[in-house]
């Protein structure tokens, strides 16, 4: 995996010199968790209080457990972890992806996302909003950038583990699957079958598998 850093040393390149700064001329504005998070992010902690710490963290990107339905963990490099991040529109994730698995269908309206893969092999894509699908297989070394607010999603279709790292434009992504916006929500069956042209009962089996009501 040492070849790859040049990689994501490029990916964090990218996003840093493509996305303003909200930081207004300081050099930094490290997060001071007592305040609320917002749409700016956190208010500043005391800089006197700032020490080396706030800017690193060790081991926060190692191999997530994966016991889930879609055999996907993510482990992340958010600002809730590293608090240096705050005001810098930048983070970094970690994605394991199981044989057979699945990152489902999702955007982030707040970021833009360059994943490249480290390991194994997944097929990637996204969904534009004149509906043209953007779809490639990436092996090692391979990147694909998901434009901000768009559908992606990345599929394990191989018979290894695939590892890829996500770099995001935003230090604390926000998301929104969309399997679990139907499924895992309280949206009746009714509406969904309705809006989606799902038969209910398939509506209703989903709903059981994804814990959802309604």
């Amino acid at each position: 995996m040492k070849m790859m850093l040049p990689i994501i040393i490029f990916m964090i390149s990218c996003l840093l010199f493509s996305f303003s700064s909200s930081l207004s001329g300081r050099d930094f504005c490290v997060a001071d968790f007592n305040s609320p998070f917002g749409p700016a992010g956190y208010s500043c902690k005391n800089p006197q209080m700032v020490n080396v710490e706030d800017f690193s963290s060790s081991g926060i990107l190692n191999a997530p457990i994966i016991d889930n339905l879609l055999k996907t963990g993510e482990s992340t490099a958010f600002v809730d972890k590293i608090p240096g991040l705050n005001g810098q529109r930048v983070s970094l994730a970690r994605v394991d992806v199981q044989p057979g698995g699945v990152v489902p269908l999702h955007s982030h309206s707040d970021a833009t996302e360059v994943l490249a893969v480290l390991q194994g092999s997944m097929i990637a894509g996204f969904i534009s909003s004149n509906n043209t699908v953007y779809v490639k297989s990436i092996g090692p070394g391979g990147v694909i950038v998901f434009p901000r607010g768009l559908l992606h999603f990345q599929v394990n279709s191989g018979i290894n583990l695939s590892v890829g790292i996500a770099a995001y434009s935003s230090p604390q992504p926000n998301i929104q699957i969309v399997d679990d916006a139907l499924f895992k929500s309280n949206l009746s069956t009714l509406l969904i079958s309705a809006s989606t042209f799902i038969n209910p009962i398939e509506v209703k089996r989903l709903k059981l598998l994804f814990r959802g009501s309604g």
